[in-house]
């Protein structure tokens, strides 16, 4: 959130709620342990996995295991039953199936947000610049399925550019159509922002101006059948504190 803080009274509540975030996680955290299990969407792999050994650290009575897929996948599991402590999605309308069908403890918050870009091999060899260059002639593009938020994204992006795109395949998340650029099975790849920069070593990202037309925002809850409510309750607080939004902006997530 880039806002200019004007005001003693606007620094205190800041202060106050901050001070609150940390006293929750604490005193959640003093009644924890044992297994801590977390439903993410892939672009937040890199990231959760360092915020899991930092909660681990922190927390050394909980272990921390990941499970990372596709939002839409991710809420379905859910709401059919599969045992899980928190679910952080990559949109909100994926989390609001998992609120729809009564399973979240609590009010989700939105605790990043992330953007798309186009993603193609290291030196872009095909001379990509914008989203109109995807409709070239023999240029493969690889998008994630609509049910997905960054499919979902893609074709809101696609549309405010009036850029009518066939793609050669839709993955089932971000790291599936990514990994199809790392693998020279297509040129490009419309994929978030972070999972370009985490893939650093194998391809570039190409930033283009609709894709502020479909920000992603990420939303993380507590689930109501949790295994571990006090490991839940704390790992959330956890992923909001400072230090770990800090893990977030720097993989390339944006404040809300």
């Amino acid at each position: 959130m880039r806002r200019i803080l004007a005001g003693l009274a606007a620094v205190t509540v800041l202060a106050t709620a901050a001070c609150g975030d940390k006293a929750d996680d604490a005193g959640a955290a003093s009644q924890a342990g044992g297994t801590l299990t977390v439903l993410a969407a892939a672009s937040l792999t890199e990231s959760f996995d360092k915020i899991g050994a930092d909660f681990e650290r922190a927390h050394p009575t909980i272990k921390v295991t990941f499970s990372y897929g596709g939002s839409s996948a991710l809420a379905q599991q859910i709401t059919s039953g599969a045992p899980a402590d928190v679910f952080a999605s990559a949109a909100p309308k994926n989390m609001q199936t998992v609120v729809d069908a009564g399973e979240a403890e609590g009010t989700p918050a939105v605790f990043v947000r992330n953007q798309l870009v186009i993603a193609v091999a290291k030196g872009n060899p095909r001379g990509v610049t914008g989203l109109a260059d995807l409709t070239e002639p023999g240029l493969k593009v690889a998008l994630c399925a609509e049910q997905v938020p960054c499919g979902a994204a893609a074709k809101t992006a696609l549309a405010a550019g009036n850029v009518p795109l066939t793609p050669v395949t839709l993955e089932q998340d971000v790291k599936a159509a990514l990994a199809k650029v790392k693998l020279g099975e297509v040129d490009a790849a419309l994929v978030y922002r972070t999972d370009a920069k985490a893939a650093a070593a194998d391809v570039d990202g190409v930033e283009f101006p609709e894709s502020a037309k479909a920000v992603n925002d990420y939303p993380i809850v507590a689930l109501r059948n949790a295994p571990n409510p006090p490991a839940a309750a704390a790992f959330v607080a956890f992923v909001r504190s400072e230090p770990e939004i800090k893990v977030l902006t720097d993989a390339g997530f944006q404040k809300p």
